[in-house]
């Protein structure tokens, strides 16, 4: 079977759903470190995880990664467009997503967050409709 962007998308917003919850609400403004880069096993490396490969593919490589309890993806792409395509494909199923070059971690908000001091990057929401918790909506509840 020909594995192709939209297909990729879509196993990518299938985990987010599976894994991103209602955040914590919570915001550590620690200061971020320089931003890692190198392949997913490198990255993994750094965030202390092993990780358990879900697609290999020329264009993106995913696995599952553990911290203490939590889940999260963690995504590597090879190219800045491929990224940001899956990125805005993805964001309308919310959850929380850590963004460095050429790479994404996404999970819950504390768990992503917690990975920032380590791997460095930028934080990213996804969708107000899918994130009833999240910043979007203050009050916590959803409105639709």
């Amino acid at each position: 079977m020909r594995v192709t962007r939209p297909m990729l998308a879509l196993s990518g917003a299938v985990a987010i759903l599976a894994l991103a919850g209602c955040g914590s609400g919570g915001k550590d403004e620690a200061a971020v470190p320089k931003e890692v880069t190198g392949s997913l096993e490198h990255i993994a490396a750094e965030a202390k995880c092993k990780p358990n490969m879900q697609t290999d593919a020329d264009t993106i490589r995913q696995a599952i990664c553990k911290k203490g309890k939590e889940k999260y993806v963690l995504a590597t792409f090879a190219t800045d467009r491929g990224q940001r395509e899956w990125l805005n494909s993805a964001k309308d199923y919310g959850g929380y997503y850590l963004v460095g070059r050429k790479w994404v971690a996404v999970g819950e908000e504390k768990t992503v967050t917690a990975l920032q001091s380590t791997l460095g990057g930028t934080m990213e929401e996804g969708s107000e409709h899918m994130n009833p918790g999240g910043s979007h909506n203050k009050s916590g509840s959803h409105h639709g």
